[in-house]
C-alpha cells in the first residue's frame, strides 16, 4: 500500500488561502469541502490536514503530520510556551503572509518606547514571545493574556499598551493606537521535524520541496526579451538584475542588431528598462514565469 505524505495546514484565513494557492501552483489537485478536516490530493499520495494554526507545530513534532505550513509567529510562540521542546523546525521560508509582532500604545499617551513599559500592563496573544523580549531587555511588566480583540485592551482599561500582529496597520489606526517597537517579523514557513521518513515518503517529499522552491523562485523571476546593438550587449547584460549569461541570437537581415533573452531573478524596475533603452535596446518585453526548476 502506498504511503501518503501528510501536510498540516491552517484551516481558514489568509495564510490558509495562500497555502492552498501555493500547493495548487505546485500541481497538487484537491478540493476543500466546508468544515472538513481532511482533503486528499487526487494526483499524488498526499493528505492535507486542516487544523488550527497553533496546532500545526505540535502535529509536526508528534508525527501526526510530516510537514506543515504555519506563520513563523505561531511557531516561535508554540516553541516558547510548550512544556516540551518541539521538534518542529523551519525548512523553507515561503515569502507570503508577512506581518510583524509589534508593541503599540494609544496615540494620546506618552508610552512611546520600551523603557516606559516598566510596571505597566501589556495585553497580548503572544505571551511567550513578549516575555522573552521583556526578559532580554530587563523590563518588568505585567502581561495580560488575551485570545482576541487585543487592540481594545487600552480603551477598556485592562492594559496600558498591547503587543499584537500588525499587517497593514489599519486596525491599530482605527483603535487610536500607534506602533513604537517591532519585536518579531514573521512570514509563512514550511516546518519539518528531524525524524527520518521512509524511503518512499522521502522521495515524495523531495519532489514537493523542489516544486515549492520552483514556485517561490518564479514569483519574482521574469523572462526578458529585447533587441539590442551587438556592441552594447555586455553593458546591457550588466543592467539585467540577477541574470545569468543571456541567450544571444543574430537578427535576420541585420548585421548590427541581436535578440537577447535572459532570466532575471531580481525585481525589474521601470528604471532598469529606461537604462536599457538609453543603451539602444528596443522591443523590450518583460514576461512572468509560471514555473521554474533549476
Amino acid at each position: 500500500m502506498t504511503e501518503r505524505l501528510r501536510i498540516a495546514l491552517q484551516k481558514k484565513g489568509r495564510l490558509a488561502e495562500d497555502s492552498f494557492k501555493l500547493l495548487r501552483k505546485c500541481g497538487l489537485r484537491f478540493t476543500i469541502r466546508g468544515d472538513g478536516l481532511l482533503a486528499r490530493v487526487k494526483n499524488m499520495p498526499i493528505d492535507l490536514l486542516l487544523v488550527r494554526d497553533d496546532d500545526i507545530p505540535s502535529f509536526v513534532a508528534n508525527n501526526a503530520a510530516d510537514i506543515g505550513i504555519v506563520g513563523e509567529n505561531v511557531l516561535v510562540e508554540e516553541q516558547l510556551v510548550s512544556n516540551d521542546k518541539l521538534d518542529a523546525n523551519i525548512k523553507m521560508r515561503l515569502g507570503f503572509s508577512k506581518c510583524k509582532l509589534c508593541l503599540a500604545s494609544p496615540e494620546n499617551n506618552e508610552l512611546d518606547n520600551i523603557i516606559k513599559l516598566s510596571n505597566t500592563r501589556i495585553a497580548t496573544s503572544y505571551p511567550g514571545v513578549l516575555k522573552k523580549f521583556l526578559d532580554e531587555e530587563k523590563i518588568k511588566a505585567k502581561l495580560v493574556e488575551m485570545k482576541g480583540a487585543v487592540e481594545l485592551a487600552p480603551s477598556i482599561g485592562i492594559a496600558d499598551s498591547i503587543c499584537d500582529l500588525v499587517s497593514s496597520g489599519a486596525t491599530l489606526e482605527a483603535n487610536g493606537l500607534k506602533v513604537f517597537r517591532t519585536i518579531l517579523e514573521s512570514e509563512a514557513v514550511l516546518i519539518q521535524s528531524k525524524r527520518s521518513l521512509s524511503a518512499e515518503k522521502g522521495i515524495l517529499l523531495k519532489k514537493v520541496f523542489r516544486r515549492i522552491d520552483g514556485v517561490i523562485k518564479s514569483s519574482e523571476t521574469k523572462y526578458v526579451m529585447l533587441n539590442a546593438p551587438r556592441e552594447k550587449v555586455d553593458e546591457i547584460t550588466e543592467l539585467l538584475p540577477g541574470s545569468d549569461s543571456p541567450t544571444i541570437v543574430p537578427l535576420a537581415g541585420s548585421d548590427n542588431l541581436v535578440a537577447l533573452q535572459a532570466v532575471c531573478t531580481e525585481k525589474i524596475l521601470w528604471e532598469n528598462l529606461e537604462e536599457l533603452k538609453l543603451l539602444g535596446a528596443r522591443a523590450i518585453l518583460v514576461l512572468p514565469i509560471e514555473k521554474m526548476m533549476s
